[in-house]
């Protein structure tokens, strides 16, 4: 078994990296390797928002980070520790290009994983296929993700955003078929993605839509769009922004005395990070979409993955807010790059990790809900592709119905 000298956390120019320091080590079994895989270490690179309009996701990459802390400290994967260079892109796809030109280039890493954001994912993602670099399990929905017959060294990680829309827009005309509808979303292709999902979903009723508005995350607040909405009659507000503005609108509708049905997307609905600064009093009875386990849902109280993911945030993770599903993102994410490693065994070409990656069947993972399984094939590169709806009671999310998928 291979023993590791020592690890140690380090700041580079703003960015946060995880630099294992390998001592006299040896692997146990040589293997078939690319740049960023050796006998006793594995290389991986991310791109992160520490600073910035997005930085609430930050929680996701310190996660990761810690994750594979803990990974190092029981001997690595199949006897190699995992060398994670976590930087910082402050959210701006120019600076995300940077970066990963670096760890590229000048780190070597053997694959991108966990990169952060629309925006920046699509202005790495050519580049990282031109150069054969996996791009591992982004922390993005949209629907490009999923294209291997043109991209095929990307693959997704969540429920695309527009089969979040669908699902959102059904679930509305379900339960309020009268709705009066107002949206907003961010001017970019995440947005985009959300708003054609969501009026795929409606199909006929589309004009259900009252009011439509969209921001620019230079933008300072949402406040006017919110004033409008309320303004056009709407009854149903399709909050779907970025954890900053998304407390933001709904802490304005408080302020204004309206009472609409607000809906919140996925990557939005952290108690933590969204509806705390909102004002939990402001937000409950807020629908929302889950894969993942809530950390203030009490129901989870005596799950074994739920025992086995709170020691690990008071041991590896104590810095962190134990109320923020981010943390869970994180966790779980790195909890499926350890799969795919362990699964590649001692051929860590960047071939084979997208071999394994394309691979999974029903997997299960503690942190996802029940009945939420991973499914990949060489067409079909999304491996979350289901949620269930649920509802926030002031203190925590209440799951309600079945998991809806594709």
């Amino acid at each position: 078994m291979p023993q590791m000298a020592g690890h140690k956390f380090k700041i580079i120019g703003g960015a946060v990296a995880l630099l294992t320091v390998l001592g006299a080590a040896s692997a146990a079994n040589a293997g078939n390797y690319d740049t960023g895989a050796t006998d006793t270490s594995i290389k991986l690179g991310q791109t992160m928002p520490y600073s910035g309009p997005a930085s609430a996701y930050s929680a996701i990459g310190r996660a990761e980070i810690a994750y594979f802390k803990m990974l190092n400290e029981k001997g690595g994967i199949n006897g190699r520790k995992i060398d994670l260079l976590s930087m910082d892109d402050a959210y701006s796809p120019a600076k995300t290009v940077e970066q990963t030109r670096r760890l590229v280039e000048s780190d070597e890493v053997l694959a991108m994983f966990s990169m952060l954001g629309t925006g920046p994912n699509i202005a790495a993602q050519k580049y990282l296929n031109a150069k054969k670099v996996p791009q591992l399990f982004p922390s993005s929905g949209a629907s490009r993700w999923n294209d291997p017959k043109h991209f095929p060294w990307t693959t997704g990680s969540q429920p695309t955003y527009r089969t979040e829309g669908r699902i959102y827009a059904k679930w509305i005309l379900a339960n309020k078929p009268d709705a009066k509808i107002a949206v907003i979303t961010p001017n970019e292709d995440p947005g985009r993605d959300y708003l054609a999902g969501f009026k795929e979903g409606l199909g006929e009723h589309v004009n259900q839509i009252v009011s439509e508005a969209v921001y620019e995350t230079t933008d300072a607040t949402v406040d006017s769009q919110i004033v409008k909405f309320k303004a056009a009659g709407a009854d149903v507000l399709f909050d779907e922004c970025t954890p900053k503005f998304a407390a933001q609108a709904i802490k304005k509708v408080a302020e204004l005395g309206w009472k609409p049905q607000i809906i919140v997307p996925a990557v939005s609905n952290s108690v933590g990070s969204v509806l705390a600064p909102a004002g939990l009093e402001n937000s409950v009875g807020i629908v929302t979409g889950a894969f993942l386990k809530d950390p203030g849902d009490p129901r989870w109280e005596n799950d074994a993955g739920m025992k086995a993911w709170r020691a690990w945030m008071k041991t590896y993770n104590s810095g962190a807010d134990p109320a923020d599903i981010f943390n869970v993102t994180g966790y779980t994410m790195a909890m499926m790059m350890e799969m795919v490693l362990q699964r590649a065994g001692n051929d860590l070409t960047r071939a084979n990790l997208m071999k394994q990656a394309q691979s999974l069947k029903d997997v299960e993972l503690p942190m996802l809900l029940p009945g939420i399984k991973l499914n990949t094939s060489a067409e079909q590169v999304t491996p979350i592709r289901q949620l269930q709806m649920a509802r926030f009671n002031g203190k925590s999310w209440d799951l309600f119905g079945d998991v809806l998928g594709e």
